[in-house]
């Protein structure tokens, strides 16, 4: 009992008057220790965290963006089979002697810029299936903007062949002045809806890879034997590209058995785009354009829908 006249904060120490009395008054000891030393835990936590506060912003910016999704091997698979494709298709080419580095200095802009592309693509998934995502990030803006000035060169490449009537044999010259700008402004549609998408990385690597695929006719171009698939050679080489997107549908439905929407966009988007080529090229719009862009031009006198005579010396491409 406590005296009356005493503080109850204040508690003499007395014997403890029988055993279960003693196990009581161990276990509450037992448990302030417990609480004690948590106390000290969590202070010297505190204290760890505040003075190492940089390494651990540095951490969370080191860290991806997203969390790996399982696919990243197939995604890097494809551009690296994208791109031997477009290096070897243009290796290919110089070999055979149908091209020549001694083209006009805008052929060899528009390649830079394509190439660059080329590397850019490869790299981001390079930096995606490793983890490496602040690069990953870094580069994608630069990629953003490396988009214009393909569009510009892409066009103005396909204008001056056009106006010297040096279009490949194998296509029609008016399909030619529309399939090329057409594929580029798909290409950048679809690659633009990709950057909007990019914190949706199911979504972002998908038509990412179709916004490629619809660059990769240029490449099965020179490999495949178009002046034998003739009339049907543009037509050849954009079916060939489709085999990466179909390439994804069959990846998806092996690893979940389910097809990822955004193929489906990617493709009605590419199909769409060569429905509206085929449409111009033999519509009165087609002509009207042709004309316009072959006025008072050596273009000028070669029939827009007819196929030409292959060219003596063999080049095909970089021709002066």
């Amino acid at each position: 009992m406590i005296p009356r006249t005493q503080s109850p904060l204040v508690r003499p120490f007395t014997r403890p008057e029988s055993s279960d009395s003693g196990a009581m008054a161990s276990a509450k000891e037992k448990r302030a220790g417990m609480r004690v030393a948590a106390l000290i835990d969590g202070m010297l936590g505190l204290c760890w965290c505040i003075s190492h506060s940089g390494d651990s912003m540095a951490t969370i910016f080191d860290r991806p963006l997203t969390a790996p999704t399982g696919n990243e091997r197939f995604f890097l698979g494809a551009a690296i089979a994208m791109t031997l494709v477009i290096v070897l298709g243009f290796v290919n080419q110089l070999a055979m002697g149908r091209s020549t580095f001694y083209s006009p200095p805008l052929v060899h802009a528009h390649a830079i810029m394509f190439m660059g592309w080329v590397t850019i693509y490869l790299l981001q998934n390079i930096f995606a299936a490793t983890g490496r995502m602040e690069l990953h990030r870094r580069l994608g803006w630069v990629a953003a903007g490396w988009i214009i000035p393909m569009i510009i060169l892409g066009f103005g490449v396909t204008l001056a062949v056009v106006r010297r009537g040096q279009v490949p044999f194998f296509f029609r010259p008016l399909q030619f002045l529309i399939f090329d700008p057409a594929s580029l402004l798909t290409f950048a549609g679809l690659t633009a809806s990709a950057i909007i998408l990019r914190s949706r990385t199911e979504w972002h690597r998908r038509l990412h890879l179709c916004g490629m695929s619809m660059l990769m006719a240029p490449g099965f171009g020179r490999l495949l034997p178009l002046p034998l698939l003739e009339p049907f050679a543009w037509e050849a080489s954009f079916a060939a590209g489709l085999v990466f997107p179909v390439a994804g549908i069959v990846a998806d439905l092996k690893r979940t058995g389910n097809v990822h929407p955004a193929w489906r966009y990617g493709l009605v988007t590419m199909i769409g785009a060569f429905v509206a080529i085929e449409a111009i090229t033999y519509s009165g719009v087609g002509k009207l354009a042709y004309r316009g862009a072959t006025w008072d031009s050596p273009g000028a006198k070669v029939a827009p829908l007819e196929f030409g005579a292959p060219p003596p010396g063999g080049l095909v491409t970089g021709r002066s």
